[in-house]
Protein backbone atom coordinates (compact mmCIF):
# COMPACT_ATOMS: atom_id res chain seq x y z
CA UNK A 1 0.00 0.00 0.00
CA UNK A 2 1.58 3.16 -1.31
CA UNK A 3 1.10 6.84 0.97
CA UNK A 4 0.99 9.50 -1.14
CA UNK A 5 0.37 13.03 0.69
CA UNK A 6 -1.04 15.71 -1.82
CA UNK A 7 -0.16 19.11 -0.36
CA UNK A 8 -2.01 22.33 -1.75
CA UNK A 9 -4.12 24.89 0.01
CA UNK A 10 -6.94 24.44 -2.59
CA UNK A 11 -9.24 22.46 -1.25
CA UNK A 12 -10.96 21.94 -4.53
CA UNK A 13 -6.96 20.50 -6.11
CA UNK A 14 -6.68 17.96 -3.07
CA UNK A 15 -9.94 16.49 -3.64
CA UNK A 16 -9.18 16.61 -7.63
CA UNK A 17 -5.92 14.50 -7.28
CA UNK A 18 -6.75 12.11 -4.31
CA UNK A 19 -9.89 11.51 -7.10
CA UNK A 20 -7.65 10.63 -9.97
CA UNK A 21 -5.50 8.96 -7.80
CA UNK A 22 -8.52 6.29 -6.26
CA UNK A 23 -9.18 5.86 -9.87
CA UNK A 24 -5.43 4.28 -10.27
CA UNK A 25 -4.66 0.56 -10.06
CA UNK A 26 -2.25 1.34 -7.47
CA UNK A 27 -3.41 0.68 -3.51
CA UNK A 28 -2.56 3.77 -2.17
CA UNK A 29 -3.83 5.79 1.13
CA UNK A 30 -3.87 9.66 0.41
CA UNK A 31 -3.16 11.88 3.12
CA UNK A 32 -3.84 15.67 2.38
CA UNK A 33 -1.71 19.22 3.85
CA UNK A 34 -2.70 22.43 3.13
CA UNK A 35 0.43 24.33 3.96
CA UNK A 36 4.40 23.46 4.01
CA UNK A 37 4.02 23.23 8.14
CA UNK A 38 2.22 20.95 7.87
CA UNK A 39 4.04 19.06 5.18
CA UNK A 40 6.82 18.79 7.34
CA UNK A 41 5.04 17.79 10.64
CA UNK A 42 3.22 14.61 8.14
CA UNK A 43 6.55 13.65 6.81
CA UNK A 44 8.50 13.66 10.36
CA UNK A 45 5.25 11.13 11.84
CA UNK A 46 4.98 9.04 8.84
CA UNK A 47 6.31 7.35 5.79
CA UNK A 48 5.27 8.56 2.87
CA UNK A 49 6.30 7.70 -0.51
CA UNK A 50 4.77 10.25 -2.72
CA UNK A 51 4.55 13.55 -2.39
CA UNK A 52 2.80 15.78 -4.56
CA UNK A 53 3.52 19.56 -4.03
CA UNK A 54 2.18 22.93 -4.98
CA UNK A 55 4.81 25.05 -4.59
CA UNK A 56 2.91 28.20 -4.02
CA UNK A 57 2.18 26.88 -0.74
CA UNK A 58 2.05 28.70 2.32
CA UNK A 59 5.02 28.40 3.83
CA UNK A 60 6.65 27.31 1.41
CA UNK A 61 6.54 28.83 -2.22
CA UNK A 62 10.88 28.75 -2.74
CA UNK A 63 13.63 25.27 -4.12
CA UNK A 64 14.54 25.12 -0.70
CA UNK A 65 11.08 23.01 0.35
CA UNK A 66 13.19 20.32 -1.59
CA UNK A 67 15.81 20.44 1.10
CA UNK A 68 13.70 20.65 4.00
CA UNK A 69 11.72 17.38 1.85
CA UNK A 70 15.06 15.44 1.76
CA UNK A 71 16.24 15.92 5.33
CA UNK A 72 13.02 14.43 6.82
CA UNK A 73 12.78 11.94 3.87
CA UNK A 74 15.53 11.21 1.47
CA UNK A 75 13.41 8.77 -0.16
CA UNK A 76 10.54 10.59 -0.75
CA UNK A 77 9.16 10.93 -4.08
CA UNK A 78 8.51 14.50 -5.30
CA UNK A 79 5.91 15.46 -7.89
CA UNK A 80 5.36 19.42 -8.47
CA UNK A 81 1.85 20.16 -9.53
CA UNK A 82 1.93 24.05 -9.89
CA UNK A 83 -0.18 26.74 -12.22
CA UNK A 84 3.46 28.16 -12.42
CA UNK A 85 4.94 28.71 -15.87
CA UNK A 86 7.07 25.48 -16.55
CA UNK A 87 9.08 27.19 -18.73
CA UNK A 88 10.27 29.45 -15.79
CA UNK A 89 10.13 26.82 -12.82
CA UNK A 90 10.14 23.32 -14.04
CA UNK A 91 14.23 22.92 -14.66
CA UNK A 92 14.85 24.81 -11.22
CA UNK A 93 13.25 22.51 -9.47
CA UNK A 94 14.20 19.40 -10.96
CA UNK A 95 18.31 20.48 -10.56
CA UNK A 96 17.05 21.22 -6.62
CA UNK A 97 16.22 17.79 -6.49
CA UNK A 98 11.92 16.89 -7.57
CA UNK A 99 11.42 13.89 -9.24
CA UNK A 100 8.74 15.53 -11.78
CA UNK A 101 7.02 18.39 -12.88
CA UNK A 102 3.43 19.08 -14.05
CA UNK A 103 1.11 22.35 -14.49
CA UNK A 104 -2.08 22.56 -13.36
CA UNK A 105 -3.97 22.40 -16.34
CA UNK A 106 -2.74 18.99 -17.64
CA UNK A 107 -5.23 16.88 -18.89
CA UNK A 108 -5.79 13.58 -16.08
CA UNK A 109 -4.47 11.16 -18.38
CA UNK A 110 -1.20 13.23 -18.34
CA UNK A 111 -1.81 13.42 -14.34
CA UNK A 112 -2.09 9.95 -14.28
CA UNK A 113 0.96 9.21 -16.14
CA UNK A 114 3.19 11.61 -14.21
CA UNK A 115 2.36 9.86 -10.88
CA UNK A 116 2.64 6.31 -11.94
CA UNK A 117 6.11 7.37 -13.18
CA UNK A 118 7.15 9.34 -10.44
CA UNK A 119 6.13 6.19 -8.03
CA UNK A 120 8.27 3.61 -10.43
CA UNK A 121 11.44 5.80 -9.52
CA UNK A 122 11.22 7.18 -13.02
CA UNK A 123 11.57 11.07 -13.74
CA UNK A 124 8.68 12.79 -15.14
CA UNK A 125 8.73 16.18 -17.41
CA UNK A 126 6.76 17.45 -20.10
CA UNK A 127 8.55 17.39 -23.89
CA UNK A 128 9.43 20.95 -23.73
CA UNK A 129 11.21 20.50 -20.38
CA UNK A 130 13.17 18.00 -21.75
CA UNK A 131 14.06 19.68 -24.61
CA UNK A 132 15.10 22.55 -22.21
CA UNK A 133 17.54 20.27 -20.36
CA UNK A 134 19.03 18.79 -23.38
CA UNK A 135 19.48 22.86 -24.83
CA UNK A 136 21.82 23.24 -21.52
CA UNK A 137 23.30 19.96 -21.61
CA UNK A 138 24.14 19.54 -24.91
CA UNK A 139 26.59 22.49 -24.31
CA UNK A 140 29.64 20.86 -25.42
CA UNK A 141 30.42 17.89 -28.23
CA UNK A 142 33.20 16.15 -28.22
CA UNK A 143 34.19 13.62 -31.36
CA UNK A 144 33.95 10.11 -30.04
CA UNK A 145 32.90 7.23 -31.69
CA UNK A 146 28.99 6.96 -31.33
CA UNK A 147 27.85 4.72 -28.98
CA UNK A 148 24.12 4.65 -30.56
CA UNK A 149 25.98 1.49 -33.22
CA UNK A 150 26.65 -0.54 -30.41
CA UNK A 151 23.09 -0.95 -29.70
CA UNK A 152 20.70 -3.87 -31.50
CA UNK A 153 17.64 -3.04 -33.78
CA UNK A 154 15.78 -3.65 -30.96
CA UNK A 155 17.46 -2.07 -28.40
CA UNK A 156 17.18 1.14 -30.39
CA UNK A 157 13.59 0.70 -31.34
CA UNK A 158 13.04 0.58 -27.76
CA UNK A 159 15.66 3.39 -26.13
CA UNK A 160 13.45 5.58 -29.12
CA UNK A 161 10.35 5.27 -26.98
CA UNK A 162 12.01 6.06 -23.46
CA UNK A 163 13.12 8.87 -25.64
CA UNK A 164 9.14 9.61 -25.71
CA UNK A 165 8.68 9.19 -22.10
CA UNK A 166 6.84 5.79 -22.67
CA UNK A 167 6.62 4.02 -19.80
CA UNK A 168 8.62 0.48 -19.77
CA UNK A 169 5.10 -1.43 -19.18
CA UNK A 170 3.84 0.64 -22.47
CA UNK A 171 6.51 -0.29 -24.37
CA UNK A 172 5.79 -3.83 -23.19
CA UNK A 173 2.42 -3.90 -24.68
CA UNK A 174 3.37 -2.02 -27.48
CA UNK A 175 6.05 -4.05 -28.60
CA UNK A 176 4.84 -7.53 -27.44
CA UNK A 177 6.93 -8.33 -24.86
CA UNK A 178 7.55 -8.87 -20.93
CA UNK A 179 8.45 -6.15 -18.54
CA UNK A 180 10.51 -7.96 -17.47
CA UNK A 181 12.76 -8.34 -21.16
CA UNK A 182 11.95 -4.61 -21.69
CA UNK A 183 13.37 -3.52 -18.39
CA UNK A 184 16.46 -5.83 -19.20
CA UNK A 185 16.56 -3.89 -22.49
CA UNK A 186 16.69 -0.20 -20.75
CA UNK A 187 19.25 -1.40 -18.67
CA UNK A 188 21.96 -3.30 -21.38
CA UNK A 189 20.76 0.52 -23.34
CA UNK A 190 21.85 2.26 -20.16
CA UNK A 191 25.16 0.17 -19.91
CA UNK A 192 26.31 0.43 -23.22
CA UNK A 193 25.35 3.94 -23.54
CA UNK A 194 27.38 4.66 -20.07
CA UNK A 195 24.48 6.86 -18.71
CA UNK A 196 22.47 6.25 -15.40
CA UNK A 197 19.00 8.06 -16.37
CA UNK A 198 16.29 9.26 -19.12
CA UNK A 199 17.89 12.83 -19.20
CA UNK A 200 21.26 11.61 -19.84
CA UNK A 201 19.94 9.40 -22.75
CA UNK A 202 18.08 12.24 -24.18
CA UNK A 203 21.64 14.13 -24.53
CA UNK A 204 23.56 10.65 -25.95
CA UNK A 205 20.31 10.71 -28.61
CA UNK A 206 20.97 14.32 -29.13
CA UNK A 207 24.58 13.68 -29.66
CA UNK A 208 24.77 11.11 -31.81
CA UNK A 209 21.58 10.64 -33.53
CA UNK A 210 22.31 12.28 -36.65
CA UNK A 211 25.16 10.13 -37.38
CA UNK A 212 23.88 6.55 -37.47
Amino acid sequence: MKTILVADDHTIVRLGITHIISTLPIPATVVEAENFDRVIHLLETQDVDLLVLDINIPGGNNSQMIDAIRLRQPSVRILIFSGYDEQLFAINYMQAGADGYLVKYSPEEEIKIAIRTVLNGEKYMSAATRQQMLNMLNTHREPFANPLSTLSAREIEVMNLLTKGVQVARIAEMLHLQITTVSTYKTRIFEKLGISNIVELLEKVKMYSTSI
